[in-house]
C-alpha cells in the first residue's frame, strides 16, 4: 500500500499542513470520498490550492488522482485484511488463546500480500544476480534485517551459494570492497534515509558496478527509486508505534525463502543431490525415533 504508507510516514514525520492533511486521509479512511475538495480543506484549515500541492508532491497530477487511488488502497485492504491491527494486534489482558489467533491471521495476510504485490520478472532478475555472482554476494541492513539474514545465508550455503551477512561496523568496508559483476543485497523496511544504513552504501555500490537488490516497502522511497531490482515488502506496519514488527518480519522471510527457492529451482537435480549428499555427510549427528522424520540410512 504505497500511498497509504507514505501518508503515515509524513503524518508523524512532518509537523506543517502536510502532517494534517495525511492523518485526516488516515483518520476517514473510505469516508473521504464524500468530501469535496473543499470541505476537506476546511477540515484540515488549508486551502483547495495546499491540497493539489500536497498531492503533486507525492507525484500525483492533482487532489483527484490522488484520492482515487486512496480509496482504491482503502477497498483492497478492506477486501483481503482483517480487522486486527498489526500494529496492535491484541491488547492488554488478552488470552494466549486470542493472541495466538490474532497473530496466525496477521502473519498469513503477509504472507498472501506480499505474493500478491510480488513482481515476478523481478525475483528472476534477483535470482540470476545472485546465482550468477562474479564472486561476492553481500546483505546489508540494520537488526533485525540482518539477523534474518542469517537464515538465507544458511540455506544457499546448503547448495554452494556463499552469501556474506555485513555486521554494522563493517558493512562501509565491506561495499567498497565489492566490484563489477559482485551482488549486494539491501533490506530497508523504509528505505528513505540515505545517510543511514544500508542506503548510504548504495553510491559506492553502484560506482563499482554492483548489482543492488533492494528489499523494501511498496513506499516511493530512495531505494527503490535508485536501484533496478526491487522486491516488496509488504508493508501496514507504522514505523515506531507497534508491538513488534510481526508482519513485516513474516514478508521479508517470505522473500528470503523465494529466493532460496527459485535458486534451488533454477538446477534442482544437482542441488538436490548437492544438499542430500553434505547433509548425510556433515549433518550425521542429527537423529530421531519419531517415523515421520526418521531418515532411511
Amino acid at each position: 500500500m504505497a500511498l497509504i504508507q507514505e501518508l503515515e510516514e509524513i503524518s508523524v514525520s512532518e509537523n506543517n499542513a502536510k502532517k494534517y492533511i495525511a492523518a485526516f486521509l488516515l483518520k476517514e479512511k473510505e469516508k473521504i470520498g464524500q468530501y469535496s475538495m473543499q470541505q476537506v480543506a476546511d477540515q484540515t484549515f488549508t486551502s483547495k490550492s495546499t491540497l493539489f500541492r500536497f498531492a503533486q508532491s507525492l507525484n500525483y497530477t492533482g487532489w483527484k488522482e490522488m484520492i482515487q487511488v486512496f480509496l482504491q488502497e482503502i477497498s483492497y485492504i478492506n477486501k483481503h485484511y482483517s480487522d486486527i491491527d498489526p500494529n496492535l494486534p491484541f491488547l492488554a489482558g488478552e488470552s494466549a488463546d486470542s493472541v495466538i489467533e490474532k497473530l496466525t491471521e496477521i502473519q498469513m495476510e503477509s504472507i498472501r500480500n506480499t505474493a500478491d504485490i510480488l513482481d515476478v520478472d523481478m525475483l528472476n532478475l534477483a535470482v540470476d544476480w545472485i546465482i550468477n555472482a562474479r564472486k561476492n554476494i553481500v546483505l546489508f541492513g540494520i537488526s533485525p534485517n540482518n539477523l534474518m539474514g542469517q537464515l538465507l545465508r544458511r540455506k544457499l550455503d546448503s547448495i554452494g551459494i556463499i552469501l556474506t551477512v555485513a555486521s554494522t561496523d563493517e558493512s562501509g568496508m565491506l561495499s567498497n570492497a565489492l566490484r563489477d559483476g559482485d551482488c549486494a543485497i539491501l533490506v530497508s523496511y523504509s528505505g528513505n534515509n540515505k545517510t543511514r544504513e544500508p542506503m548510504r552504501y548504495l553510491k559506492t555500490l553502484q560506482d563499482n558496478n554492483v548489482n543492488v537488490i533492494a528489499i523494501t516497502s511498496e513506499e516511493n522511497n530512495y531505494l527503490r527509486n535508485n536501484t533496478d531490482c526491487t522486491l516488496t515488502i509488504s508493508s501496514r506496519e507504522k514505523l515506531y508505534s507497534k508491538i513488534g514488527n510481526f508482519t513485516t518480519e513474516e514478508s521479508i522471510l517470505h522473500i528470503f525463502n523465494l529466493i532460496y527457492a527459485c535458486c534451488f529451482s533454477r538446477n534442482f537435480i544437482h542441488n538436490y543431490n548437492y544438499k542430500l549428499k553434505n547433509s548425510e555427510k556433515y549433518e550425521y549427528r542429527r537423529d530421531s525415533e519419531l517415523f515421520d522424520i526418521k531418515e532411511n540410512k
